[in-house]
């Protein structure tokens, strides 16, 4: 017994709770602590840049908004440069709005159908090909998808309106006048057609890491592809796919060229989304700087500035939801 207590070797140190600190973020060694350090640095000059951006757009919009002889928020007209200006932010608001409800409503269902389609079903020689497309579409400009929507599908959407006014007319939504097809459904559509490829593409990445022990597991014990599919895959992918989505809507809250290209704008909300008119925030700024002058700039900043408020309440809505379903996303598995 003596020997063997001779030769029980000391306990090793414990660690101090700073060095405990250090090695749970990875920051022991000197690289580790300096990319530690580049990173937090480029955290906080993020968080820099976005101040500054909304500071310089709430001194410009407050300057316009100050001589506005309108209701910012609530006028039909935008006519900053008249003398006394009047000009509102009501149908910008309500045309950003619908087109992106309108894309996303299209968009999400089919691009995590793609994305399950891709991971769980297609072969892999089908399935390579299909997603390499895909990631090229992502990849196309977005005057490309205006020209195509002004000279393809504008002139081949009048079927579809006229489908839609004889069964859906009565409801007055999709209610059509034998009018030009530039109304804020083919908006809808055309930005539907651009976030397509953001969403399949990270709702794909997000599927493809589920784990395939329960989905082997599960497979084992008799259930079918879509069993395994809405019980372990659609569950771990939940904020993915919501990030995905979220991604989408900001490209389609902020989608200038292709909107300003197929819509017909007017200060009107029109009640039928088949009616052309209508307009959004991107749209309106585009169109309208050029020939703005100084306090004109101002008005369309002060635009951008509530077009800004929106996209960061959307991103903050989506850091909710997925925070509340991050049981859901193997953040902790």
């Amino acid at each position: 017994m003596d020997i063997a207590t001779q030769d029980t070797p000391p306990p090793a140190p414990q660690p101090t709770e700073g060095e405990r600190k250090r090695a749970a973020r990875g920051a022991t060694r000197p690289g580790d602590r300096v990319f530690l350090a580049l990173s937090r640095g480029s955290g906080i000059f993020l968080l820099v840049i976005m101040a500054a951006i909304a500071v310089f757009l709430s001194w410009r919009a407050a300057i316009a908004i100050g001589d506005d002889e309108g209701n910012f928020l609530t006028t039909f007209e935008w006519n900053a440069t008249a003398i006394p200006p009047v000009f509102g932010i009501a149908v910008l608001a309500f045309g950003t709005v619908v087109s992106s409800i309108i894309a996303m409503v299209i968009a999400v269902p089919i691009a995590v159908a793609i994305a399950l389609f891709l991971t769980h079903y297609a072969p892999r020689k089908l399935s390579g090909p299909i997603a390499y497309v895909i990631d090229l579409l992502a990849a196309v400009p977005s005057i490309v998808y205006g020209l195509w929507g002004a000279l393809i599908l504008v002139p081949h959407m009048d079927g579809l309106f006229g489908w839609l006014n004889e069964y859906f007319g009565w409801t007055g939504i999709f209610s059509w006048q034998e009018g030009p097809a530039r109304s804020m459904l083919t908006v809808g559509i055309l930005l539907a057609i651009m976030i397509l490829p953001i969403i399949t593409n990270v709702s794909r990445e997000v599927f493809r890491q589920a784990p395939q022990m329960i989905e082997e597991a599960a497979l084992a014990l008799g259930a079918t592809r879509w069993e395994v599919i809405r019980m372990a895959v659609l569950p771990f992918g939940r904020s993915g796919v919501i990030s995905a989505s979220m991604l989408g809507l900001g490209r389609a809250l902020g989608e200038t060229m292709a909107v300003a290209t197929v819509l017909s704008p007017d200060f009107l909300i029109h009640a039928s989304l088949l009616d052309p008119g209508g307009g959004t925030f991107a749209q309106n700024i585009a169109s309208k700087f050029p020939e703005a002058n100084e306090f004109g700039r101002d008005a369309l900043i002060a635009s951008g500035l509530v077009l800004f408020v929106i996209t960061l309440l959307v991103n903050g809505a989506a850091r909710m939801i997925i925070a509340r379903r991050k049981e859901y996303s193997g953040a902790n598995a």
